[in-house]
């Protein structure tokens, strides 16, 4: 199971693209970025596409923090690429199909008797850390906004309260 500040496991694995193009994509592609990597059950369902639009109507926002984002599901690159192409459209980022779920697995997602992943994201820093992993049952959605918040959080290397809010003023230790 992975752990904070701990080296976030490495993958490589088929992923589609924006235009639907298939490309092979690793973890090791993101060094020296921050990375926001969520995992949702599976394609076509009902939950999962409220959370992967967020994220792409968020994306530029994640962007100007200087992070990519990555989605991931047990489903293939063929399910993604239809997925894409009939309900949600481009995306701007990647989806990487986990057929083997065993990056599902690595990271403590996978939901053994089901075969599908459970929503897990997790914040990989620029050395390739995890620094925040938010792992939730599959029938409630998880929040771009809060990922996004946390994120600049992380990135502020400084005490963040709750509700914290970029611009914020941030926790003093001793007040």
């Amino acid at each position: 199971m992975p752990m904070i500040d701990q080296p976030a496991p490495q993958f490589t694995a088929d992923a589609v693209v924006d235009g639907g193009e298939f490309k092979k994509i690793s973890l090791s592609d993101y060094k020296g970025k921050w990375l926001v990597l969520f995992f949702y059950p599976l394609d076509f369902t009902f939950v999962c596409p409220t959370e992967i639009t967020q994220f792409r109507d968020r994306l530029a926002e994640f962007k100007s923090a200087k992070a990519e984002v990555l989605g991931c599901s047990v489903d293939s690159v063929h399910s993604h690429k239809r997925w894409l192409k009939d309900d949600l459209g481009n995306l701007g980022y990647p989806l990487v199909a986990d057929l083997t779920k065993r990056i599902s697995r690595d990271y403590g997602v996978l939901l053994e008797a089901a075969g599908i992943a459970t929503r897990g994201t997790f914040i990989i820093d620029p050395d390739q850390k995890i620094q925040y992993m938010g792992i939730h049952n599959t029938s409630v959605g998880r929040d771009a906004n809060e990922i996004l918040r946390v994120l600049q959080g992380l990135q502020s290397g400084e005490l963040c309260g709750a509700g914290w809010k970029k611009g914020s003023e941030f926790v003093k230790p001793g007040k």
